[in-house]
């Protein structure tokens, strides 16, 4: 209700021409801004990176019961557009940390120190049962996961954040404005979990460089390819891109392909699996989809899935069942979809009433209906018989990893009334390559 005597608002018809002229997104500021951690090859190390508008000194002070340590890192200036917006990126390494305690740290900027934040460094070893979110797909506007992901975060129920490609929508937009917007959008969960990472095809534009210097993932692939450890599991990242924006070159494709076999080969070995034996996939665009569209993934020859013949580029899924891939996961489709074990379209359930105990073929989820302005995808008005479960609810996907023979995974709506709309438990009593596997009553054993 208003006052007395104030005075009436504006007709929306004259605020419109102000909403249409107003930016979409706020410049870089001089505080620190867009902070976002993630993990390296090392356990007791995080990388945090960081933007300012201007050049200054990379600083990270952090520690447990005080900011006690302090290290300095670099800066890389980033320029893009016609009117060459800047800004200057920031990466320092918080080294020395004790696996399993709890840091806080905060990042130095022109004006300043920036905000006091949290987070919980790797735990150590391998009897331990990560958390992590998962999803794809998530957008500056129409994030309509967002609210809940930053609840979630706050009350302490994940490891680690898996972001299956396609951010900001784009991220090159406005001269990368909207990518600013973004990432200060995710901050409240990047600056607390380590947020890994794989391109979409909506960060392509000039050979996916806002992807490339905004992120820091472990390897040296520039952060398109790599792979990291959380306990039992090892989780092996890769750019489905490669296979689509073939005009920056085949090179990629052939690279990412050589590391992959070479980065799977020793992840599968005896004495590796033993240690971490889940081997979980991740990268943007699924193999198989009963999406009503025309992508790739609702033809046979999916170009991830079978590869570049004429170049004689191999697709991915032979891999994942060469090596014993458990895990897939994928996202792209605006929508959230579960398969059967799968493998050149054909289902190898582990049993009859439990498909997912000692399942034959790598189990694929895709997640990619976190929220974003091209809304949803729907579904062919028929289920496929390798599809198992499908919805066009927005929302995300938990993980855990209980133990080196057990994994749940839930789906989370953040429509209506939102809750759990999907759940499976995924039993693998062996862990190696699908060719090693017999055909037995509880399973492929």
């Amino acid at each position: 209700m208003r006052p007395p005597g104030a005075p009436p608002p504006p007709p929306l018809l004259l605020l419109l021409p102000l909403l249409l002229l107003a930016p979409c997104c706020q410049a870089v500021g001089r505080q620190p801004e867009q902070i976002h951690l993630s993990f390296t090859r090392d356990i007791t190390a995080v990388t945090v990176t960081y933007s300012t508008a201007d050049e200054w000194e990379t600083v990270v002070r952090y520690g447990r019961a005080q900011l006690d340590s302090q290290n300095t890192g670099f800066s890389t200036l980033f320029v893009q557009g016609a009117d060459h917006h800047q800004q200057y990126i920031h990466r320092v390494n918080l080294t020395g940390l004790e696996p399993g305690e709890q840091y806080s740290y905060q990042v130095s900027g022109p004006e300043g120190w920036s905000d006091v934040f949290q987070f919980t460094a790797m735990k150590p070893g391998i009897d331990w049962s990560p958390r992590l979110v998962v999803y794809g797909d998530l957008g500056s506007v129409n994030a309509r996961s967002l609210p809940q992901l930053e609840e979630d975060t706050q009350k302490g129920l994940y490891d680690a954040a898996l972001h299956v490609g396609d951010f900001a929508y784009d991220m090159d937009s406005h001269q990368g404005e909207v990518s600013d917007q973004f990432m200060r959008q995710i901050q409240p969960i990047a600056a607390r979990l380590p947020y890994m990472t794989c391109p979409g095809n909506h960060e392509q534009a000039g050979n996916f460089s806002n992807y490339k210097n905004r992120f820091s993932m472990p390897g040296e692939a520039e952060s398109m390819f790599f792979s990291f450890d959380m306990g039992p599991v090892h989780f092996v990242a890769v750019s489905s891109e490669f296979y689509y924006y073939t005009s920056y070159g085949y090179g990629q494709a052939v690279n990412q392909i050589n590391w992959m076999k070479a980065d799977l080969r020793m992840a599968s070995e005896p004495s590796a699996r033993a240690q971490r034996p889940w081997i979980v996939v991740y990268g943007h665009r699924p193999m198989y989809c009963t999406n009503l569209n025309q992508d790739d993934c609702t033809k046979a020859h999916d170009l991830l899935r079978v590869g570049i013949p004429e170049r004689n580029i191999p697709g991915m899924e032979d891999l994942l069942m060469e090596y014993g891939v458990d895990l897939a996961i994928w996202a792209h489709e605006h929508s959230y979809e579960r398969l059967w074990p799968i493998y050149n379209y054909t289902v190898y359930k582990g049993t009859v009433d439990q498909p997912y105990l000692n399942p034959g073929a790598p189990v694929h989820i895709t997640t990619g209906s976190a929220g974003c302005d091209e809304n949803h995808n729907p579904f062919w008005p028929f289920r496929a018989p390798w599809s198992a479960f499908r919805s066009i609810h927005y929302g995300y996907t938990r993980m855990t990893f209980h133990n080196g023979s057990h994994m749940s995974m839930e789906q989370v709506s953040v429509d209506g009334t939102g809750g759990v709309i999907d759940s499976i438990d995924v039993v693998k009593e062996v862990h190696r390559p699908f060719s090693q596997l017999t055909r037995t009553p509880r399973g492929y054993l």
